[in-house]
């Protein structure tokens, strides 16, 4: 059988490998860009949580709905989520060994956590420069300190419709920036 546009979901979802490479040849690009926007400096994981997208989309097929959302949309979804985990559990993992008692063991530059928090740190700043003060905050305190939109609407003194609606611009305005 011919994998195509109009059947490949259900081919995955018969767990036809055939489909998985359609995915693969179709969407790869789409994957590894998403994979490279987020794990700039883990180059040498980038092709094992490139695996490890493929994987997710194997055994979750079933998760998809096309009525919810394009499949393209849900695959850039599964590769982000999938390198921020691998950004968080690198580091961990550098701060384990950090605190492991090895003074000794030489970390590479690229290796260092704090090396790896002031990279995104700062391409979070230089992102969030373009929005004004009030809503960066509100931005920060939702999405970086993982407040609920309720705590952040009752200490602002702000509806939660005037939270979403600012929420909603700053985010439309962050995607049109150069480079995002």
């Amino acid at each position: 059988m011919k994998i195509d546009n109009n059947n490949f979901i259900y081919q995955l979802c018969m767990k036809n490998e055939d489909a998985l490479m359609y995915v693969i040849d179709e969407y790869g690009g789409l994957i590894k860009a998403v994979i490279r926007k987020n794990m700039s400096c883990l180059k040498w994981k980038q092709d094992e949580c490139f695996n490890d997208v493929l994987l997710s989309i194997w055994e979750h097929i079933e998760s998809f709905h096309p009525e919810n959302n394009s499949f393209k949309n849900w695959i850039a979804a599964i590769a982000k989520h999938k390198s921020i985990d691998y950004m968080r559990k690198h580091r961990f993992e550098m701060d384990k060994v950090t605190y492991d008692g090895m003074e000794n063991y030489e970390l590479q530059n690229e290796d260092r956590p704090e090396i790896l928090e002031s990279e995104i740190s700062a391409r979070t700043e230089e992102l969030l420069a373009v929005l004004k003060p009030k809503d960066r905050e509100i931005l920060i305190r939702i999405y970086a300190n993982e407040e609920p939109v309720e705590q952040v609407s009752q200490d602002l003194n702000i509806e939660k419709s005037v939270i979403y609606n600012r929420v909603s611009r700053a985010k439309k305005k962050l995607r049109t920036q150069k480079g995002v």
